[in-house]
């Protein structure tokens, strides 16, 4: 797990809402370093917030989801003689944030037919209500946890 980029210590915060989090998001979005084509993914999606939820901040929806979907809890694979356990671990800040990400950007992927602005719009929107299926994804991981409790034993 050694490999750190160093996009946490160079990253810029981004220009429209100062935000670090929104810089970070666009850089995981971003596909063969298409940044302009990733940002205006991104704010497109912020813009439909906007004018979705008038009365709401679109970067504090977008903040607020990001940190509904964050994991407190996960499943590693440990190998304890010949077998594999799955076992629950806690969760770091970073890689809470990444996964958090991750999983927003791979659910607005998963839904074919619109616009990504409009997918990854959606997947906020239904974060910041604790629905949508970056939210499934992360019940799923902590149920994995819950139910794995029983090997938390071998976590070292």
């Amino acid at each position: 797990m050694g490999r750190k980029t160093a996009s946490a210590t160079t990253l810029k915060p981004d220009p429209r809402y100062n935000s670090k989090l929104a810089s970070k998001f666009v850089n995981c979005l971003m596909w063969q370093g298409k940044k302009a084509t990733a940002k205006r993914i991104f704010y497109g999606a912020l813009d439909q917030i906007k004018k979705r939820m008038p009365d709401a901040n679109p970067i504090d929806v977008f903040t607020q989801a990001v940190d509904n979907v964050k994991p407190s809890v996960e499943v590693r694979s440990k190998r304890v003689g010949g077998a594999t356990y799955q076992v629950p671990m806690q969760v770091n800040k970073t890689r809470q944030q990444s996964l958090s990400i991750r999983w927003i950007i791979n659910a607005a992927r998963s839904k074919a037919g619109r616009p990504m602005f409009l997918r990854l719009a959606d997947e906020f929107m239904a974060a910041y209500r604790r629905e949508g299926e970056a939210m499934t994804k992360r019940e799923n991981t902590i149920k994995m946890a819950e139910s794995n409790k029983a090997f938390a034993h071998f976590a070292w």
